[in-house]
């Protein structure tokens, strides 16, 4: 299972999320920033459908996989 953590950061003259190399939009308040990352990470839980995607990846090449909407990551909030 993969394992997503959401890092409250001071950025763009505000506060946001990061996950990986992604950065949410950016909040004027620490509190803002916080509460967004939890919304964002509660909804990770949430199951969805499977079905099947395409994505390219870093050297280029599309693949084509059947995603299963059961298999959620685990979340965590560093603050």
């Amino acid at each position: 299972m993969a394992k997503l953590t959401y890092k409250i950061i001071e950025h763009d003259g505000g506060w946001a999320y990061k996950v990986g190399d992604t950065f949410s939009e950016t909040f004027p308040s620490h509190a803002d920033a916080l509460r967004a990352a939890e919304i964002a990470s509660a909804e990770q839980q949430v199951a969805g459908n499977t079905d099947g995607i395409q994505y390219e990846d870093s050297e280029g090449k599309w693949h084509q996989e059947l995603a299963d909407g059961r298999d959620r990551p685990q979340t965590e909030i560093s603050d």
